[in-house]
């Protein structure tokens, strides 16, 4: 079996790659570096790249939503895209292709109904993102995590697996504590601040404002990400190093944190400092830990928010607003999570059953069912 996984959402992707059959061929279509102009490589490229799968770079142009100055010029690389995807397929000869949404899954899947190769997709949000939404009448099936997204789809053509979750939230893999430092508050309450894998640079100047008052009364893991526009890291770092070495112990600081070491990140943590993409707020139910969610204001369809939400009427999440929130507003939060942090955990005891271990296995034998049906 040949087989294109094209990302876009690297969690749930790594999650079924872990699980598929060994004598399988597997290409991996996605982006190369973490933001357009730049040379950062992402994480996505560094974490197929480390697992010995070959990737393929498709570049093609976004389909927005309403017309801006970057409409036209985006328009422009469509057909490019298309043709790289035609490139890549002819090549590699794909008995399958399956997509976990994103922009670049748009060229393939559209390469991939022309060249009559069939596709499987899988939705991770509440709701439809805007490239599986386009991509789901050449699908052959959709796999939906929630029940909410069903109406969205063709009955026929839709399956509820659930979102799946990497085996480093299942099982805890090897992370390096921060406790491993020589810090001598090691029962300070840990606080995981993560911006996805490309990092945020407004959740980045949050947190820069408030580390000296944090590592006071609490330990940091801090993801910046590695844009080289804004130089995150490179700036935090030189804050690091300034801070008196009691402090700096306690601040563990960091571009990426791999995939497979996430798991022992949230298992250390008391709470965790995010935006809320739908695999933040699935990794967060199943490893039980509360958050504090600042929704990223232009995601489509307003999706953070409504992910945000989610989580908020469950009982596990504070959220700010972007608009509204300053390193008080936040330090604010910090301080009210932590008192209550009691009454988080006792909201989260019930809520791991939204979320199905299976997932992954169900995506693949939808996938097996659709080669053979072919």
């Amino acid at each position: 079996m040949r087989i294109i996984i094209v990302g876009g959402h690297l969690s749930p992707a790594l999650s079924v790659l872990d699980l598929l059959p060994k004598d399988w061929e597997i290409l991996f279509v996605g982006k190369k570096y973490v933001f357009e102009g730049e040379k950062s490589l992402s994480l996505e490229y560094k974490t197929i790249s480390d697992l010995k799968i070959p990737f393929e770079e498709i570049s093609t142009g976004r389909l927005q939503r309403k017309f801006t100055k970057n409409t036209i010029p985006s328009l422009l690389k469509l057909p490019s895209g298309f043709f790289k995807a035609l490139s890549i397929l002819r090549k590699f000869k794909p008995d399958i292709i399956l997509g976990f949404g994103g922009y670049l899954q748009i060229p393939i899947v559209f390469a991939s109904f022309f060249l009559r190769i069939p596709v499987v997709l899988h939705e991770q949000t509440l709701e439809s993102g805007f490239a599986n939404k386009i991509c789901s009448p050449m699908a052959k099936k959709i796999c939906i995590s929630w029940e909410s997204s069903a109406r969205f789809f063709p009955k026929t053509k839709t399956i509820l697996t659930g979102n799946p979750i990497g085996k480093e939230i299942i099982q805890i893999s090897k992370f390096i504590p921060i406790q491993s430092g020589q810090s001598s508050e090691l029962d300070l309450p840990l606080i995981y601040v993560t911006g996805g894998s490309s990092g945020s640079h407004f959740l980045n100047s949050l947190i820069e404002n408030l580390i000296p008052y944090l590592l006071v009364n609490f330990k940091v893991i801090h993801q910046t990400g590695d844009s080289f526009e804004h130089k995150d890291f490179q700036r935090l770092s030189e804050l690091r190093k300034k801070l008196p070495k009691k402090l700096r112990d306690s601040y563990l600081l960091c571009k990426f944190i791999k995939p497979h070491d996430v798991g022992e990140a949230l298992k250390q943590s008391e709470f965790v400092i995010s935006r809320s993409g739908i695999n933040t707020v699935t990794e967060l139910i199943y490893a039980k830990k509360s958050a504090i969610l600042i929704p990223l204001p232009f995601s489509q369809n307003n999706e953070q928010l409504k992910n945000a939400r989610f989580l908020e009427k469950l009982g596990l999440a504070f959220i700010i607003l972007q608009k509204e929130a300053t390193p008080q507003v936040l330090l604010s939060n910090i301080q009210s999570m932590h008192k209550s942090i009691n009454e988080f955990r006792k909201n989260l005891k019930n809520f791991k059953d939204l979320i199905r271990e299976d997932a992954a296995d169900k995506i693949i034998e939808v996938v097996k069912q659709c080669v053979l049906k072919n």
